[in-house]
C-alpha cells in the first residue's frame, strides 16, 4: 500500500515537471515540495518566468524557432532550434531582462525546427531515464529534472557530488541518447536540504533475545 501511494503521488509530481504551468496555487505547491527541495517560492517564481518566456519568444518569433524552455531555481535552460545566430542571440537578449533570474544556459541550435518524431522521440528518452532513476534506488526522479534534446540530455537540480554522478551514469546508459550535459546546483549530504532520509524501521522487527 505504501509502495503503491508513493508511486501515485510520484506520477503526480513528475507531470508537474513536465508541465508548462501558468501558475501554483498554494495546494499544488504544497505537494510538490513535499518531494522537491525548492521552495514553494522559487517553484513559484521558476515557473512564472518560464512561461513569460514562452509568451515573449511566441510572440516575437512564432514559428521561426522551437525553443525549450527549462527552469530551475532561477536557472534558465533554453535549447532548441533557431534559423541563424542573430535570433539565437536575440531570444536570450529577450531572457535575460527577465526579473528575479539566477542565470541562462543557452544551447539552442542553428538548425531547421525539429520534427514531430524528434520531439516524440525526445520525450520517451526523457522518460526512460526517469523511470531508471525511479528503478535505480539511487536517483529521485523529483529532485532531478531530465530535458531531452536531439538526443542530448540536460540533467538540471539540487543535488550532491554522488547523486549527480549516478544521475549521469543512468543518463548515459540509456539507449538513444546522444551526449548528457550537467546544469545542476550542488549542496552537500550534511546540508539539510540534502540530507538522506532515514529509512523506515522495519515492520515486523525481531523481538529481542
Amino acid at each position: 500500500m505504501k509502495r503503491a501511494l508513493w508511486l501515485g503521488s510520484l506520477s503526480v509530481l513528475l507531470a508537474l515537471q513536465g508541465c508548462e504551468l501558468a501558475l501554483i496555487g498554494a495546494g499544488g505547491a504544497a505537494a510538490v515540495t513535499a518531494f522537491d527541495r525548492r521552495t514553494s517560492s522559487a517553484i513559484y517564481q521558476d515557473e512564472s518566468m518560464a512561461l513569460t518566456i514562452r509568451d515573449r519568444i511566441s510572440g516575437r518569433f512564432g514559428n521561426l524557432t522551437h525553443v525549450n524552455v527549462a527552469p530551475y531555481n532561477r536557472m534558465i535552460l533554453l535549447t532548441g532550434e533557431a534559423p541563424d545566430e542573430q535570433t539565437r542571440a536575440a531570444i536570450e537578449a529577450d531572457v535575460r531582462g527577465i526579473a528575479n533570474l539566477r542565470g541562462i544556459v543557452n544551447d539552442i541550435q542553428i538548425a531547421p525546427v525539429s520534427s514531430l518524431a524528434g520531439r516524440t522521440n525526445d520525450s520517451f528518452i526523457t522518460s526512460k531515464i526517469k523511470g531508471r532513476f525511479l528503478d535505480s534506488g539511487k536517483v529521485n526522479p523529483v529532485h532531478v529534472r531530465v530535458v531531452t534534446e536531439a538526443g542530448v540530455v540536460y540533467l538540471l537540480g539540487l543535488v550532491t557530488e554522488a547523486e549527480a554522478n549516478d544521475a549521469v551514469e543512468i543518463a548515459r546508459t540509456t539507449g538513444g541518447v546522444r551526449k548528457v550535459v550537467k546544469v545542476f546546483d550542488y549542496c552537500q549530504p550534511t546540508d539539510e536540504i540534502c540530507r538522506p532520509q532515514a529509512k523506515p524501521p522495519a515492520e515486523n522487527p525481531k523481538p529481542a533475545a
